[in-house]
């Protein structure tokens, strides 16, 4: 092997390397993200196992109270009203 062979090849090895640098964060990545994925669907399976006998609450059922954030800003606003 000569000089320029071994140059070529180091040169080679260090594109390599960097390459793969570059890539590893992004395949790290889209690993982790299917994992996540797959934990959510069982997690999601489970508990539509879970509630299949059981009948789901529509939202129209829900009462329609405001928050007590609600009643705050009213009173807030009612009292700038008043004073000015």
């Amino acid at each position: 092997m000569t000089g320029n062979q071994t140059e070529a090849l180091i040169g080679m090895l260090v594109t390599f390397g960097l390459l793969v640098l570059m890539v590893l964060p992004s395949v790290i990545g889209i690993v982790r993200e299917r994992r996540i994925d797959r934990q959510l669907g069982e997690v999601r399976e489970a508990r539509e196992d879970q509630g299949a006998g059981k009948e789901t609450q529509k939202s129209s059922d829900r009462s329609t109270v405001p928050s007590t954030a609600t009643w705050y800003a009213e009173g807030r606003r009612s009292k700038k009203l008043v004073s000015s």
